[in-house]
């Protein structure tokens, strides 16, 4: 604002004033003599300059700065809170003026404290690992977390404003919302969603929300997703039930089979002995499914501890070369090592060689007569690769992504008439895992498949 702007008032003023003397003094003039016009002229003047001293010292100390007041608290009505009144003043008005400016200072305060406490509850909110939707009692969303946006989809834009039936359709949700309302109290239900062609399995918790003169004021809606616990439930249900059912089989020959014994006369010592054979075939079948439990079990645990050491790979394959070489010959296969000169790296030597001989007894089982097991370790940039092939009958693309899971079996009949329990590609997965790798398999029905263990050099 300039200062013809700011002057303008008064100058007004003055005018009028000006206005009122000239009048009084044309007046009075007419009834006065020579001499005595001019003492009016003089007196007169005298007098309009006085008065505009004192109007002028009222305007300044007292009509601008209610201006400037009125100025400001405009701007605080508009969140200006930055407006500030500093045009000098005088008694009331300058106590006025100073418990405007402290007014705007608080007024800004709380503003600041207001944006800093809403960016950290959005960063809190979209932080949270659940879904969250508030809405207020008309129906309306007023907010949604990341979380949720992610679980469903929707951008904030496409859900704040918006009645929350027509952001989500499902019944089981609208069932939530009305039962909230309608009871005032904390309601839960579960819906399937499915999400980029995945199925996700939602808990949906809805609470009132309820001021202080306890009168409803709208719902708060949170997601929480468990497609994980539902996941880890059935792994379990399917977990206990393989072992039972593992368990079983040879629990019942080895039952079976003794009872006859015992029932029954049998002279034939041959009889006597096939039937002892497959008691302890069977309680060794048994006693390795037992092991395997028990290792698998201990590798699982968090508080695993690898014994590492620096590995020369020539030295520490010794041992498993010579057992693999055994079982190579005796289904007539062909048996190669391919190994990287002066190869070494850190890990367990004991698990790891445990993940070796496993690949490749697998490797061995499922490869017919007269076929082809390959044994690789090299480096690769910061890694040390270990590779199990053979040209045996391959996996199909679709057990492929179960592989690894405890009990899975491509051929149930086929894995169990080669002495496998179901566990040794879990336990490779997790001895793995333990040194911070990981394994791959790649492989083509009636033409092998080649298991890849990556080992990093620094965790």
């Amino acid at each position: 604002m300039n200062i013809e702007k700011k002057h303008t008032l008064f100058l007004r003023y003055m005018a009028i004033i000006a206005l009122i003397f000239i009048f009084i003094g044309m007046i009075i003039l007419q009834f006065s003599s020579t001499e005595e016009k001019l003492i009016v002229l003089f007196s007169l003047t005298i007098g309009y300059i006085i008065l505009a001293v004192m109007v002028y010292s009222i305007y300044v100390n007292y009509v601008r700065p209610i201006q400037s007041i009125l100025t400001t608290a405009k701007e605080l009505t508009n969140r200006n809170y930055n407006a500030r009144i500093y045009v000098p003043s005088y008694g009331d008005a300058q106590l006025l003026g100073n418990a405007v400016n402290t007014l705007a200072r608080h007024l800004q305060e709380i503003s600041i404290e207001q944006k800093v406490q809403a960016s950290e509850w959005k960063t809190v909110m979209d932080n949270m690992e659940s879904g969250l939707m508030l809405i207020d009692e008309r129906g309306y969303v007023h907010l949604v977390n990341r979380k949720f946006s992610e679980m469903f989809g929707y951008s904030p834009n496409d859900c704040v404003g918006y009645l929350y039936y027509n952001v989500l359709t499902d019944k089981d949700i609208h069932k939530v919302v009305k039962e909230t309302f309608l009871y005032e109290e904390k309601m839960k239900n579960s819906i399937t969603h499915i999400m980029n062609g995945e199925t996700q399995y939602i808990e949906i918790v809805g609470a009132p929300v309820i001021n202080e003169a306890k009168e409803l004021k709208g719902s708060v809606l949170v997601f929480y997703d468990i497609t994980k616990l539902k996941r880890v439930e059935q792994v379990r249900k399917d977990f206990v039930a393989n072992v039972s059912h593992e368990l079983k089989t040879p629990i019942t020959s080895i039952k079976g089979f003794a009872e006859t014994l015992l029932d029954e006369e049998i002279t034939d010592k041959e009889t006597q002995k096939q039937f002892l054979s497959i008691i302890l075939k069977e309680s060794s079948r048994l006693q390795s499914l037992i092991h395997d439990l028990l290792e698998l079990s201990q590798i699982e645990k968090d508080e695993l501890q690898l014994s590492m050491k620096w590995i020369e790979a020539e030295e520490w394959l010794t041992t498993s070369v010579s057992l693999i070489e055994q079982q190579a010959n005796k289904k007539q296969l062909q048996f190669e090592i391919y190994l990287e000169d002066k190869l070494a790296f850190y890990g367990d030597p004991d698990l790891l060689q445990q993940v070796v001989l496993n690949l490749m007894y697998n490797a061995v089982n499922y490869t017919p007569e007269q076929g082809k097991v390959t044994l690789r370790l090299y480096r690769d940039q910061d890694y040390t690769v270990i590779e199990a092939v053979d040209t045996g009958i391959g996996i199909p693309s679709e057990a492929l992504p179960r592989l690894f899971e405890r009990f899975y079996r491509v051929d149930r009949a086929r894995s169990r008439s080669t002495g496998g329990t179901g566990l040794g590609l879990a336990i490779v997965k997790h001895i793995v895992e333990a040194h911070h790798g990981h394994i791959t398999v790649e492989s083509e029905l009636g033409k092998g498949s080649c298991f890849r263990v990556v080992i990093p050099d620094k965790w």
